[in-house]
C-alpha cells in the first residue's frame, strides 16, 4: 500500500460526496471530537445542532477542524482534514444563509437526527424549539489517499 497526497480539487470533491465528518474543537486546550452530519456549498460546511457542549466550545473558540473519510477497506481509503472557522448562523443577520443551510441539509434523509437525538435514541425534549445552524468556513485543507 502506498499513500499519496490529494490535490485541493480531490479534497473538495471528497468533502462534497460525503455527509459525515468528525468535528474537533478545543476548550482550554482540552480537545472534544464528535461526529456531525453536514452539507457543503462553496467553501462552507453547514451543520444543524441543539444547544450543548460543542456549541458552547465553538462560540468561545471558533478555530475548529473536521476530518472526512472515505473507507473502502483497510488498504483503500481517502482522508481529508480541513481547518475551519465556526460561524454561528443563529443571528437575524444570517437568516438567508441559515435558510440555505436548512435547504441543503434537508436533501439528506433524517438530516436533523444526529443533532437532535440523545444516546437513548429519543429526541431531546429540552430546547426543541431552538434549532441552531452553523457554518464551518474552510480556511485550509489537506488530504491523503492510498494508491494501488
Amino acid at each position: 500500500m502506498n499513500v499519496q497526497m490529494m490535490s485541493y480539487d480531490e479534497c473538495i470533491a471528497l468533502i462534497k460526496r460525503q455527509w459525515l465528518a468528525r468535528l474537533g474543537c478545543a476548550d482550554r486546550n482540552v480537545p472534544y471530537v464528535i461526529p456531525v452530519q453536514y452539507s457543503c456549498s462553496g467553501d462552507k460546511l453547514y451543520v444543524f445542532t441543539l444547544p450543548g457542549k460543542k456549541l458552547e466550545i465553538m462560540r468561545r473558540n471558533p478555530h475548529v477542524c473536521v476530518q472526512i473519510d472515505q473507507l473502502k477497506s483497510k488498504h483503500s481509503w481517502k482522508s481529508v482534514v480541513a481547518d475551519t472557522r465556526f460561524i454561528d448562523l443563529s443571528t437575524e443577520e444570517c437568516r438567508e444563509e441559515r435558510d440555505q443551510a436548512w435547504s441543503l441539509l434537508a436533501k439528506h434523509t433524517d438530516w436533523w437526527e444526529p443533532g437532535a437525538l440523545k444516546p437513548t435514541g429519543k429526541v431531546a425534549d429540552t430546547h426543541l424549539h431552538t434549532q441552531i445552524f452553523f457554518a464551518l468556513e474552510i480556511i485550509d485543507l489537506s488530504g491523503r489517499k492510498t494508491i494501488d
